[in-house]
C-alpha cells in the first residue's frame, strides 16, 4: 500500500511545505539490500570512565568492516593543509567518497553513521555527566539513517543499589534520542550480562550487526538484553541461517510471506505453514523461495501432533519456530460474541502453546534452538475494539516471560517481536484518519513494511543471537503507543 503523503513530502513542493506548516516529515529510511555496507559512514565509539565493553566493541566492529573513530569525531588538520579547501557539501553534508566521515586531516567535523557508547562504567547517578559530555556536542553529526546504541550493565545483574539506578537511566536517554535526533536515526539501549561467555560475545556482534544495519530501519526506542548461550559464529555473516531448519506459520501473506522470504535469503530451509484454504498463496511462496508448504489448520485436535510427525520425518528437527498465524475478529467486547473471543485465543495463543509444547517434548527443538513469536503494540498498550486481540497478543509476551528461563537450560533461546502499523492488506481496510494516525504517530511518521518485521524476526532467529533471550523487541518506528 502506498503512503502518497510521504511520497509528496520527498517532493521539492512537498518539502517546501512540510517546512512552512510545520507537518510530520517522515524520512526515507535506509533498508537492507544484500551486498550493502553496514553503514554509510564510519562509527564513533566512545566510553565512560571504567567501561568494560569498549575494546571488545572495537574489535567487533572492525571485524564488521566499520571504520571505527574514537575522540571527538573531528579530524584535526595536516601540516600544511588548507582547510579551507575541504568545505562540506550542501546542507553541511561531507559528500566526497560517500562515506560521511570528513577526510582526514580536513579539521572539519566528521559525519558519522553511527555514534556508539560503552556505559557500563557508570555506576551512580553522578556518572551519568558523562553522556552528556559525549552525546552533545554529536548530537548533529549523525548522517541520516544513522544509528545511536548505548550499552549497559542490567539493572537486576548490578551490585550497589546507585549502579542500577544509574543503569536504568540509560533507557530514558535512549528513547529520547530515538525522538530528536530525527532524520532516520534510530536509537537502542543493549543490557550485556557481565558474566558473559563465548555466547555473549557472539550474540552481542550479532546484535551490533543487525541495529546497525539497514535491518534495522523500522525498530527505534529499544531496549535489547544480551545474556549468555550456544550463540554460533556463521561461516558468512551474509547467510548466517545457513544449513538450518526453520518453520514459519502464517506464510501466505503478508508480514508471515516476508519472513519466509527473508529467512530463505539468509540461507534457511523454510517450512512454510498456513491453512487449507490458502493453500495457492502458501505454494507460490513456497516455491519461490525453494522452501516446502504444509496445509494445516493449527486449531485442529491433531495438529501439533501431525506437524512434530512432518518436521521428525522429512528434517529431523526444527531448528527454529517463528509463530506468525494469527487472526483478528474485531468487536468492541460488549458487543463481542464468544465465537469471536474463542477463535482469537485459539490461533494466537493457544496454537502456539500447544505446538510448543509437542515440539519440545519430542525433542525436535534441539540446543541452540530458537523460538520467535509474533506479538504487537496492541498486546503492550490494548486497543479499542480488539480486546480478544489484545488479550492474546499481551499473552505471548507473557509466553516469552515464563519460557525463557525456563528453556534456558535447554540452550533454547525465546522472544517475541511486537509490530506496530505495518503496511498490509489488513491496514489498508483501516478508515483514513485513523491510518493517517497510526502511519504518522512515531518517531519515523511512517507505517513500517512487512519486511521490518521479518528482518527483526531474521536477526533472532540466527544461531549467533541464541544469547538473546526474553525479550520483547518492538517494530513500531518507536510509536508513542506503549513507547
Amino acid at each position: 500500500m502506498t503512503d502518497r503523503y510521504a511520497s509528496f513530502v520527498q517532493s521539492g513542493a512537498g518539502r517546501a511545505l512540510v517546512k512552512r506548516l510545520g507537518l510530520p516529515d517522515p524520512p526515507r529510511l535506509r533498508r537492507y539490500a544484500v551486498g550493502d555496507p553496514l553503514l554509510p559512514g564510519p562509527v564513533l565509539l566512545g566510553a565512560a570512565t571504567g567501561g568494560r565493553l569498549g575494546d571488545q566493541v572495537a574489535a567487533l566492529l572492525t571485524a564488521a568492516g566499520v571504520d571505527v573513530r574514537t575522540g571527538t569525531g573531528t579530524a584535526p588538520p595536516a601540516a600544511g593543509h588548507d582547510d579551507s579547501a575541504a568545505a562540506d557539501g550542501p546542507a553541511g553534508r561531507d559528500e566526497r567518497a560517500g562515506n560521511g566521515g570528513a577526510p582526514a586531516g580536513s579539521g572539519t567535523p566528521a559525519r558519522f553513521g553511527a555514534l556508539v557508547y560503552d556505559a557500563t562504567g557508570i555506576t551512580d547517578s553522578t556518572g551519568l555527566r558523562q553522556l552528556y559530555d559525549f552525546f552533545h556536542p554529536q548530537a548533529r553529526s549523525v548522517l541520516p539513517s544513522g544509528r545511536v546504541i548505548v550499552l549497559g550493565t542490567p539493572p537486576g545483574e548490578c551490585g550497589p543499589a546507585r549502579e542500577a539506578t544509574a543503569q536504568r537511566a540509560l533507557e530514558g536517554l535512549t528513547r529520547s534520542i530515538g525522538k530528536e535526533f530525527g532524520r532516520g536515526v534510530t536509537a537502542q539501549l543493549v543490557y550485556v550480562t557481565p558474566d558473559g561467555d563465548a555466547g555473549t560475545a557472539t550474540s552481542l556482534a550479532a546484535t551490533l550487526r543487525f541495529l546497525l544495519s539497514g535491518r534495522s530501519a523500522y525498530v527505534s526506542g529499544q531496549v535489547v538484553r544480551v545474556g549468555t548461550g550456544p550463540a554460533a559464529v556463521p561461516a558468512d555473516w551474509d547467510r548466517p541461517l545457513a544449513g538450518q531448519v526453520v518453520l514459519v506459520t502464517g506464510a501466505a501473506r503478508g508480514i508471515g510471506a516476508a519472513v519466509a522470504r527473508v529467512l530463505a535469503r539468509d540461507g534457511a530451509q523454510v517450512v512454510a505453514l498456513d491453512v487449507p484454504a490458502a493453500g495457492d498463496a502458501l505454494a507460490a511462496v513456497a516455491n519461490e523461495i525453494g522452501g516446502t508448504a504444509v496445509q494445516l489448520d493449527l486449531t485442529g485436535a491433531d495438529a501439533p501432533t501431525r506437524l512434530a510427525d512432518h518436521l521428525a520425518d522429512r528434517h529431523g528437527r526444527v531448528d527454529v519456530v517463528v509463530h506468525n498465524a494469527g487472526i483478528t475478529r474485531d468487536r468492541t467486547l460488549g458487543r463481542m460474541d464468544a465465537d469471536r473471543w474463542d477463535a482469537v485465543l485459539d490461533v494466537n495463543l493457544s496454537s502456539q502453546e500447544r505446538i510448543n509444547d509437542v515440539l519440545l517434548e519430542r525433542g525436535l527443538i534441539p540446543e541452540g534452538g530458537r523460538l520467535v513469536a509474533v506479538s504487537s503494540i496492541a498486546g503492550i498498550a490494548g486497543n479499542r475494539g480488539q480486546t480478544n486481540y489484545a488479550t492474546s497478543k499481551a499473552g505471548v509476551i507473557g509466553l516469552v516471560d515464563a519460557l525463557a528461563p525456563a528453556l534456558a537450560g535447554r540452550g533454547i533461546s525465546v522472544n517475541a517481536v511486537a509490530p506496530g502499523f505495518i503496511e498490509t492488506r489488513l491496514t489498508a481496510r483501516i478508515p483514513l484518519v485513523i491510518r493517517e494516525a497510526g502511519r504518522r504517530m512515531n518517531s519515523l511518521a511512517q507505517g513500517g513494511l512487512p519486511v521490518d518485521v521479518a528482518e527483526t524476526i531474521g536477526w533472532l532467529a540466527w544461531p549467533a543471537s541464541a544469547a538473546v533471550s526474553g525479550n520483547v523487541v518492538r517494530v513500531c518506528g518507536q510509536s508513542l503507543l506503549g513507547a
